[in-house]
């Protein structure tokens, strides 16, 4: 169903019911597990084995995920916010792939801990499906399929964020990029480099052509 002409109050209806989901389901979820993340590169002793190079990667993800969600949570939702939301989950994803590729031989990533990055890994997915499922008329027209034009205003919404909000961005700095900067902070304690660590003398070495 399209939306009729004068479709701005359901336009801001819309833009608070994405607010509230961030707000109030995102955000926590992606602060439980992101602890949980930070507790086993501490038990594992990263910056010991993948070091400073690790937890870069570790900051560089809190980012992108936070990028998407800032999005939603302060821009009016429409052709073009939607396209950047998934173009940080995808980021996202590329980083953690790169995350885990180099700190694999590394570090030891247990069962437990490989749950919890798959967790992480989709809830950026999650907010910028939600953002499109509540915003369709944008959402097709970013596609080309429906008869509304897609925007790309990049405009702050009209409502001030509700308290709440404000609380969930504070918790999201405090819960889930500063543990990550302690860690990193950590890891240059060490061993006061970025670059990659090397290989642990019993990984075996990577075949020719692999």
């Amino acid at each position: 169903m399209e939306l009729p002409n004068d479709d701005a109050p359901l336009r801001r209806d819309a833009d608070e019911l994405t607010r509230a989901f961030l707000t109030y389901v995102l955000i926590p979820a992606w602060l439980v597990p992101g602890m949980l993340d930070w507790m086993w590169h501490r038990k594992t002793k990263i910056e010991r084995t993948a070091g400073a190079h690790e937890s870069v990667t570790h900051i560089l993800m809190a980012l992108e995920a936070g990028a998407g969600i800032t999005m939603g949570l302060f821009l009016e939702i429409d052709a073009g916010v939607i396209a950047a939301m998934f173009a940080s989950a995808l980021v996202h994803e590329a980083t953690a792939v790169w995350d885990v590729g180099y700190t694999l031989p590394r570090r030891t990533i247990s069962q437990a801990e490989q749950h919890i990055h798959s967790f992480l890994e989709v809830l950026p997915f999650v907010g910028a499906a939600f953002a499109a499922f509540v915003h369709p008329e944008q959402t097709r027209a970013l596609l080309g399929a429906g008869p509304a034009r897609p925007r790309f205003a990049f405009r702050l919404k009209r409502t001030r964020p509700p308290l709440a909000t404000v609380v969930a961005v504070a918790a999201s700095g405090l819960f889930g990029v500063a543990p990550y900067v302690e860690e990193l902070v950590r890891c240059l304690r060490v061993e006061p480099t970025v670059a990659p660590q090397p290989l642990p003398p019993d990984h075996p070495s990577p075949k020719p052509g692999i």
